[in-house]
Order: C-alpha cells, then sequence, then structure tokens
C-alpha cells in the first residue's frame, strides 16, 4: 500500500480524482495550514525522501536501492528456506480454512480474520494505478517478474509472521500484541548475547515502532481518506456536483472517522470481523470486473500471455530491455505487498495459535493473493483490453522521454472498453479499499504506540483521538510533502526489519521443523470437520 510517487508505487491520484489539496491557493484555515507546513516541510521532506528513494545504477538501469535490499531479503529466505511457498502453499490454505485450528488456543482472531487484516493493508488502490504505470513504464514483461518477485516475497512474510507470534506478548485480559519492535527486541538478544545484543534490538525495535506508527498516522490515515473523497467527489459532478461545497469535505472526514473510531476501540476482534468481509467483498467485486473485461476478449488471452513473455526477455528502450522490465516487475511488487517492512506480523500476532509457523504458512499467502493474484489479473486486463493505450505510454515513456501516463488512467481505460461505468465501481473500490487500509493502519499504529508510550486505556485512548483527528482532516487537505516523508521513514524499517529477519532466521527454521515434526508423529492432527473460511 506504498504512496510515493515512483515508479510502480501507489502513485498520488491523477488529475481526474485530484485530491482536494491540491487546488492551489485554497482558502480557508485548512488552506492556511496546509501552505504552512508544506512550505516549511518540504524541502526536509525532499532531501528525506530523495537518499531513501535513492537509486543506483544496475545493469545501466538506475534501481530504487530500498527495493534491491527487499528482494535480496526475499531471495535469502526463499533459498534458506527451502522454497517452502512452493513446497507447502497446501498446507497454507489447509491452515486458513482452519484444519488444524484448535480454538482453545491462546489469542484473539482466527487464521482466516488475521489474513484478512494484514491484506487489508496492502491491498488498495496501488493494484489499480501501481499496475497501470508498470506495465507502461516497464512494458507487458513487467508482469512476469512482478509474479515472480511476489513469489519470493512469499519466504520474507512467513519468516516474519513466525516470528511475529514466537515473540508476542500475551496480557492479562487476553489480548495480544506482536510485531517488529517485540521480535527484535527479544529475538536479537538470544542471537547475540550480552549487553551488545540487549541494546541492538532494543535500539531496532524502537525504531521499528516509530517509523510505523508515524506512516499510520499520515500514509496510511491522512491519504486514504482524501483519496476515497477525491474519488467521490469526481465521479458526482467535480467541483459543480452535491459534493463540491466547501463543508463536504470535512463532513466526509468526520464520518469516516466515526466508523473508524468505533472499529478501533472493539480492538483487533472487531478490525477482524470487519475485515475479513470487507476484503474478500472488495477483492471480489474488483476480480470480477477483470474477468469480465478478460472474458470478453477471451480469443485475445494466448496472444497476451506471449506478449508478456516476450516483454519480460526481449523489450528495448531507454528502461534497459529486459532489466528495465525486471526491474519495473520487482518495485512494483515490493511496494504492492509490503513483505519485509514489518507490518503484516503486528496483525498476525494476534492469531489464536500456540505453534508460531502456523501463522508464517498463513501469512506467506498474502504476496501471493496481492500480486501473484491481484495486481497479475489488472496487468493482464491491461494488456488484453487496452493495447494501444500501455504501448503508446510504453514508446513515449521510453523512446520521446515523456512522463509516463496516470497508472489508474490506464486500467481504467482498459475497463472502460467494456464497461463504460466502471469509474462508479472504482468509487466503490477506493471507498472500500481506504476504509480497510484505514482500519488496519489504525491498529498498527496503535500496537506502536503502546510500545512506545505504554498499553494504558488512556494512552490508547489519546492515540485513537489523534487518529481520528487525522482521518478527519485528510479528507480536507492532503500534506503531501508529509506523506512522503512517511513513506520514507515506513521503508527505513526495512533497513532494521530485515536485519533481524536475517539474525532470527535460524530460530524460524527451528520453529518449523519442530511443527512439521508435530504433523508427521501425529500429535497434531487434520481436523477436516473445521472451517475458518
Amino acid at each position: 500500500m506504498y504512496l510515493h510517487s515512483t515508479v510502480g508505487a501507489e502513485t498520488t491520484p491523477p488529475d481526474s480524482t485530484n485530491l482536494l489539496a491540491q487546488e492551489e491557493g485554497g482558502g480557508g484555515l485548512f488552506g492556511g495550514i496546509e501552505r504552512w507546513i508544506e512550505g516549511n516541510f518540504t524541502p526536509f521532506s525532499e532531501s528525506v525522501s530523495g537518499f531513501v528513494f535513492g537509486e543506483v545504477a544496475i545493469g545501466g538501469v538506475e534501481f530504487p536501492w530500498i527495493v534491491a535490499w527487499l528482494i535480496l531479503g526475499a531471495i535469502v529466505f526463499t533459498v534458506y528456506f527451502g522454497f517452502i511457498q512452493i513446497r507447502k502453499l497446501k498446507l497454507a490454505t489447509d491452515i486458513v480454512r482452519g484444519k488444524y485450528t484448535d480454538k482453545s488456543e491462546p489469542g484473539e482472531i482466527n487464521h482466516f480474520q488475521a489474513l484478512a487484516s494484514a491484506l487489508s493493508g496492502t491491498v488498495g488502490l496501488g493494484n489499480i494505478a501501481g499496475v497501470g504505470a508498470a506495465v507502461t513504464i516497464g512494458g507487458a514483461g513487467a508482469t512476469f517478474w512482478m509474479i515472480c518477485a511476489g513469489i519470493l516475497a512469499m519466504a520474507t512474510k512467513f519468516v516474519e509472521c513466525t516470528l511475529g507470534v514466537k515473540y508476542r506478548e500475551e496480557h492479562a485480559d487476553g489480548t495480544v500484541s506482536g510485531g517488529p519492535m517485540y521480535y527484535l527486541s527479544k529475538g536479537v538478544p538470544e542471537v547475540i548475547k550480552g549487553a551488545f545484543g540487549v541494546g541492538l534490538g532494543k535500539v531496532l525495535a524502537v525504531c521499528t515502532a516509530i517509523g510505523i506508527l508515524f506512516f499510520g498516522i499520515i500514509g496510511g490515515n491522512m491519504f486514504q481518506s482524501n483519496q476515497a473523497f477525491a474519488q467521490l467527489k469526481n465521479v458526482t459532478g467535480g467541483d459543480d456536483g452535491w459534493l463540491g461545497n466547501d463543508g463536504s469535505a470535512l463532513t466526509f472526514g468526520i464520518i469516516l472517522a466515526i466508523i473508524i473510531g468505533v472499529v478501533l476501540i472493539g480492538g483487533i476482534k472487531s478490525i477482524g470481523k470487519v475485515t475479513s468481509r470487507l476484503v474478500p467483498a472488495m477483492a471480489l467485486i474488483y476480480l470480477a470486473a477483470c474477468l469480465v473485461v478478460i472474458g470478453a476478449n477471451l480469443s485475445a488471452v494466448p496472444g497476451a500471455i506471449g506478449t508478456i513473455l516476450e516483454g519480460a526477455f526481449t523489450g528495448e528502450g531507454v528502461a534497459g530491455g529486459i532489466i528495465g522490465a525486471l526491474i519495473v516487475g520487482i518495485q512494483r511488487s515490493a511496494f504492492s505487498n509490503e513483505a519485509g517492512v514489518g507490518s503484516a506480523p503486528i496483525a498476525h500476532s494476534a492469531v489464536k495459535t500456540k505453534n508460531p509457523p502456523t501463522e508464517g504458512f498463513v501469512a506467506l499467502l498474502e504476496p501471493f493473493i496481492d500480486t501473484v493474484i491481484i495486481c497479475t489479473l489488472t496487468a493482464l486486463t491491461i494488456v488484453i483490453a487496452a493495447p494501444a493505450i500501455w504501448s503508446e505510454g510504453f514508446i513515449a515513456v521510453n523512446q520521446d522521454g515523456a512522463d509516463a501516463p496516470d497508472g489508474v488512467t490506464v486500467t481504467s481505460d482498459a475497463f472502460a472498453t467494456v464497461m463504460p461505468w466502471f469509474p462508479y465501481l472504482l468509487t466503490v473500490a477506493v471507498v472500500l479499499f481506504a476504509l480497510s487500509t484505514l482500519i488496519t493502519w489504525g491498529y498498527y499504529g496503535e500496537k506502536a504506540w503502546g510500545y512506545l508510550f505504554g498499553k494504558n486505556l488512556v494512552s490508547i485512548r489519546i492515540y485513537q483521538v489523534i487518529f481520528c483527528t487525522m482521518s478527519a482532516a485528510g479528507a480536507v487537505i492532503t500534506l503531501q510533502s508529509v506523506i512522503d516523508f512517511a513513506d520514507s521513514v515506513l521503508f527505513v524499517v526495512a533497513l532494521f526489519n530485515i536485519t533481524g529477519l536475517y539474525l532470527l532466521m535460524p530460530i524460524v527454521k527451528r520453529e518449523v521443523k519442530a511443527f512439521l515434526g508435530k504433523i508427521d508423529s501425529g500429535e497434531i492432527q487434520r481436523n477436516d470437520k473445521m472451517t475458518e473460511v
């Protein structure tokens, strides 16, 4: 659910869904506040973003080093665990369906609810806009490498979410707290003995918590409410429509904040119930639209697959041919599924289980659903239904040096070839995506806040008030420089998190060996009568 405006990212909205805060010179209190913050914070934000998303040359092509760091981790974990995401994919689906579930085990939510909660933080407009940008810039071949990167990322999710459960804290009231803050502070000293290990683990944990908290309040919050209102306003007539008056944005934001507040107060059980319904609903709506377009162009499917495979290995242009397609595909995948940034283990740590690897197996399904299925179907829809649009954009970018077209426009145009009313469907999807993302990142931020400032009720309520207030304000102002900075902070977390994962992966291997041994010995038995989906 990455927001930064680099290639393949979950980009800021296009002109057709322009954010309210992009209306230069807007008046009123909110407009003045925004102009003051942007004017004073932008230089600092640009410096930090420039470093975090700085590029290194690989094969003559500029490649963001942070993406290289993420994909390197995915490759290491895939090899170290013997391609566990492929070997144990069936076991993962059995676990998420409740076939190895004991409802008496400690935790708050079941495996399916944990998966839905984590997915709601990653599945978003980036699956629509980011893929459109990736295909336009990297060509159809970027799709192939996006799939490959998504498969590799499954191993990263497996490692970090196994650790999230192993080192979680169980409280007297039955609630749990987990995530990178806990497995870094507790796990690193087990590997590196002495004061240095304790200090290193604590530093990594605190830095991670700060990054997740900051992004949760800004990037996972304000941007989402602004995006949802902008799209809703656009399809109801824009400035001339019934949502075009000055107070409508704030009213929308307040309503959204109330909904979010009610869900957050209910805790992860409430979040799990909401997201376990929202995520399947929004995914099915979007996937159904993709399948309708693909079905209407069924005869073009073989040719589209051939175009994707050919582009993956023979691409041309300034993007660097095969290297360019590979980089764009990997980048799109990394920014979409968030494997390695440490957010997902927070949701997965709340699961009911006493065997940490069970949730690692469930978590590896996230990149498969987010990237391999949803992003791939989006790309296939674009390649099939809008060949002229994406190919013209590809030529303009790679031969003429033009700016990439808005990704959401490319995707929307592809759908419009079969469904002229798609903007309305897109609006429903955007609102659902935004709502689910707000809920999940509200929870992530709450856990980071609790780690830093205490988990007592007063402390948590203060956080919830801040989060909901920012949700309401986000519908009115963008603070794009602040959002870019929040993005940068979140991906710096990947440096700390993956470093910790490298240190702790032998512990994960021992946990996995013990768990699989229990299945083989019959100590843990499959229950075909049990289902959680």
